[in-house]
């Protein structure tokens, strides 16, 4: 085929959209990964501190520290937000949803 100048401005386009495409389902699959593991560790954190009874605000107040710090990490304007940082933010999301869900299911 001849190299005309519309062949290598689409062969250009879809090769960029095949590698944003590809970068965006791994962002998609990771950050699901990381959702579905905060809401398995929201069940740990919710059930292994309640057997013995006395270590439940200590835990707690556990999770409140680590998810303001997360927070707070993530949703400051000065810094760039990363994958890595991302992640966190979805194990964290998936904890608190994981432990109003446990708190739903005490309350039924």
């Amino acid at each position: 085929m001849i190299k005309t100048k519309l062949f290598t401005f689409f062969s250009y386009i879809l090769k960029n959209f095949s590698s944003k495409l590809y970068y965006s389902l791994t962002e998609l699959t990771s950050g699901l990964i990381a959702l579905l593991l905060g809401f398995f560790i929201s069940t740990g954190l919710s059930t292994i501190p309640g057997q013995t009874g006395d270590w439940g605000i200590i835990a707690a107040s556990f999770i409140i520290a680590s998810t303001e710090v997360v927070s707070k990490i993530v949703y400051s304007n000065r810094i760039q937000v990363t994958n890595k940082i991302n992640l966190i933010n979805n194990l964290k999301i998936g904890i608190t949803y994981g432990l109003f869900v446990d708190a739903f299911k005490l309350g039924s």
